[in-house]
């Protein structure tokens, strides 16, 4: 798989922002893809040395509308920390 391909997106939340104080990214990648090769995708894409990799599954509600249930889609997320110093640029101004 190619690095573009494992990272799908970069996760900004209150939370996350908050992290991204400590060094640490969120993002939501491939189901398939495994804490190595998340690493190697931020290295590739973003230039920066990574410390350590956390992924979590994360399962998807049950929503209703009235009588129509509906579920939204599982995805995995990965918490990435940088080593000291190190830093991503998710928007410029």
């Amino acid at each position: 798989m190619d690095a573009r391909d494992i990272l799908i997106r970069p996760m900004i939340t209150e939370h996350t922002t908050d992290l991204m104080a400590e060094g640490k990214y969120v993002f939501i990648v491939d189901k398939r893809a495994n804490k190595i090769q998340v690493a190697q995708a931020v290295k590739e894409i973003f230039d920066v040395k990574v410390e350590k990799v956390n992924t979590v599954n994360v399962k998807g509600k049950v929503k209703r509308r009235g009588r129509i249930v509906g579920k939204r889609n599982d995805y995995k997320k990965a918490i990435v920390k940088l080593a000291e110093g190190e830093t991503i640029e998710f928007f410029s101004a």
